[in-house]
């Protein structure tokens, strides 16, 4: 019954799926049964389905047995799916988390100079809603062990951040896009943004740039508000408090020093190759986003930044690529969302304005 509805949610409101359309779906086996549901309700929409499944240690074996110049070489076939189809499905359900940690860091590169003109269509064609996109979890025993719960309680932390325990979880997250829309439109007549707090004094403009509203459309669950700032406006320091897995490598208390939109000094407690090496890629040291994650029921750290960076009371700020539908310029095949908390001191200010004090909208 609950994958019933997280499949309703996916396709009905997420997706918006149309009779005659394409869905792309990428996952493992191990999402079979939300897989199961979902081609039901697709082909039950008068929409066709087109599903990919990866194995096991899937891009380790890869990047292992290619060689640099094949992994160069373009996917035709990823690169007809992102310029044809109407609907992208991710679902995340990984088998382990740290199976990629240890690639050699001149094969990512050339991996991603393969997969660069794929990425800006994708982003181009996601940007302009020609092509609606959406980025899910399904709940596997790595996840679980990764957030340190049972996957039981993996499972219902899902839920409830999906809200698929409500009688109508359609209905609860068009509830939240309602409130979230008051402080969106607000951002929107503001040019001059300034996230202060105990670890954060960084200020940008969002000048011809627009706020977002995340009402779960593009990733479930959602529940945050989000910009590109202009990117040579973005000025101050900025500690993240919360750690953040990228190539499946953790950082942990990562501090960033930004001068006129450029990422110039960058520490780490714990992390620092993995920084080294981000910051070595073309675009990564400009910041393509900065939010506000506004989900209540999302109160705790799992290590995966589909939840993560949703928490209630937080803002994140993404280093890389900008979000064309926010009017980013930025292009970097990374986009590495980091965290801090605002519950305790941290405040938001809107053109001189205070409109956010410890994790909560005042206006």
């Amino acid at each position: 019954m609950i994958y019933s509805k997280y499949a309703t949610l996916l396709t009905d409101y997420c997706l918006a799926v149309k009779p005659n359309e394409r869905v792309y779906i990428t996952s493992t086996y191990l999402a079979e049964p939300l897989l199961q549901e979902l081609l039901k309700c697709i082909y039950e929409r008068g929409a066709t389905a087109h599903v990919n499944i990866e194995i096991q240690d899937q891009t380790k074996i890869i990047y292992e047995a290619a060689s640099e110049e094949v992994l160069k070489k373009e996917n035709a076939i990823q690169k007809y799916i992102v310029e044809n189809f109407d609907c992208y499905l991710v679902i995340k359900a990984p088998f382990n988390l740290r199976d990629t940690q240890t690639l050699n860091s001149s094969k990512r590169k050339a991996a991603s100079e393969g997969n660069k003109l794929i990425s800006k269509i994708y982003n181009e064609r996601t940007g302009t809603y020609k092509m609606r996109r959406c980025l899910c979890q399904f709940p596997t025993q790595a996840s679980a062990q990764e957030a340190g719960m049972s996957l039981k309680e993996y499972e219902k932390f899902i839920f409830q951040s999906c809200f698929l325990f409500e009688e109508n979880p359609i209905e609860a997250w068009k509830q939240l896009g309602r409130n979230q829309q008051v402080a969106t439109d607000y951002l929107n007549k503001c040019s001059h943004i300034h996230y202060k707090g105990p670890n954060i004094d960084i200020q940008f403009s969002t000048e011809g740039r627009t706020w977002i509203n995340s009402d779960g459309k593009a990733n479930m669950p959602s529940g945050e508000i989000y910009t590109a700032p202009v990117e040579d406006s973005v000025q101050g320091k900025v500690k993240f408090t919360l750690p953040s897995i990228y190539m499946g490598q953790e950082a942990e208390e990562v501090i960033l020093e930004v001068n006129n939109g450029l990422v110039e000094k960058w520490e780490a407690k714990r992390g620092q190759e993995l920084l080294d090496q981000v910051f070595d890629m073309p675009g990564a040291r400009v910041f393509g986003e900065a939010a506000i994650g506004c989900n209540n029921n999302i109160q705790q750290i799992t290590k995966n930044i589909l939840f993560d960076e949703k928490i209630g009371g937080t803002i994140h700020m993404a280093v890389g690529q900008s979000y064309a539908q926010c009017g980013g310029k930025n292009e970097s095949s990374v986009h590495w969302d980091m965290i801090t908390d605002m519950k305790n001191g941290g405040e938001i200010w809107a053109d001189g304005q205070l409109i956010y004090k410890d994790g909560q909208f005042i206006i």
